[in-house]
């Protein structure tokens, strides 16, 4: 990821929401440095890593003439967020340099059933690579030791980190070197294939208390706040100034931006908050405030998840 450091700050310049998602996606870190298994950026071996400039360069056109990834975007009939995930990198790496893009949600069966899907099958300098990938948003415990990656749980409660690892290791990643795996990567001449993941994301802290990161987070890993809904006011009581409003779970990639009539009144965001139920399901909230230029950009972003939350803890 060191290939992109000087870009970075780039998603936050572009105006276009897909861009802006796509350019954040290729650029943002990974939520862990030390992972059970092999982690590789899916462009460490294109063009763009050695130049991140022209990388710049065509975010920036494409943030001008949006057309191509709109068209592509909209072809896709599922809305899921780790669906769109995968469609932002699919559109980047069949233009990346230096990078052949084999296949895509590459299905592996046996005797008609399906075991499982490649996320991604590229080739590059380095080889042949089958890449899983994840976009994942986290929340920590409310109190103490958040070291055991058991302690951190998706917003609607129904996904943990440890079993997230663990089925990437033992089943995902494991897929393209099974024997059922060896008839259709021959056929595409993908032999052999080297395993390897991508984790990005958000880790969420909670509010009020503390926590440590989970074992093997990345220092440099994005991060936000999430309360109960019966503390939302007394944390906006103290929170800084600027513009709340709710993000749509489209919207939740890239850090927002808006024009300032595109920014919602404290009126509205009261009138919200006034029909939010303690039982509504995780709601991310983000808090802009104007740069130098008149846009409005986020500053933090919290979750506010039901007063009962977790609803059902997970388990092993």
């Amino acid at each position: 990821m060191q290939a992109f450091e000087s870009i970075t700050d780039l998603p936050r310049q572009l105006r276009h929401a897909g861009v802006r998602d796509l350019a954040w996606a290729l650029l943002s870190p990974p939520l862990l440095s030390q992972s059970p298994w092999r982690q590789r950026h899916p462009l460490c071996a294109s063009g763009w890593a050695d130049h991140p400039e022209h990388l710049a360069d065509w975010l920036r056109g494409l943030d001008k003439t949006p057309d191509a990834l709109e068209h592509w975007l909209a072809q896709a009939t599922n809305r899921r967020l780790g669906l769109y995930y995968e469609r932002l990198w699919q559109f980047a790496l069949g233009q990346a340099p230096d990078v052949e893009l084999l296949a895509a949600n590459l299905p592996i069966r046996i005797a008609g059933q399906t075991l499982g899907e490649l996320d991604l099958l590229l080739r590059d300098a380095e080889g042949v690579h089958h890449l899983e990938l994840a976009i994942k948003l986290y929340l920590g415990p409310r109190h103490g030791d958040g070291s055991n990656p058991s302690e951190w749980l998706g917003p609607g409660s129904h996904d943990r980190l440890d079993l997230k690892l663990e089925h990437l290791s033992q089943h995902q990643l494991p897929l393209s070197a099974s024997p059922e795996s060896r008839q259709v990567l021959d056929e595409l001449d993908a032999q052999p294939a080297s395993a390897e993941l991508w984790l990005g994301g958000y880790l969420f802290y909670p509010w009020p208390g503390s926590c440590t990161a989970p074992l093997g987070a990345n220092p440099a890993h994005l991060q936000g706040r999430w309360l109960r809904h019966n503390e939302l006011d007394d944390f906006l009581d103290q929170a800084g100034d600027g513009s709340w409003q709710p993000l749509p779970r489209q919207s939740w990639l890239a850090p927002a931006t808006c024009e300032a009539e595109g920014c919602w009144s404290k009126e509205r965001f009261l009138q919200w908050r006034q029909q939010l139920e303690p039982d509504s399901p995780a709601r991310l909230l983000v808090r802009l405030e104007p740069d130098d230029d008149g846009r409005w950009m986020e500053t933090e972003r919290v979750f506010v998840v039901s007063d009962r939350w977790p609803l059902e803890p997970l388990q092993a």
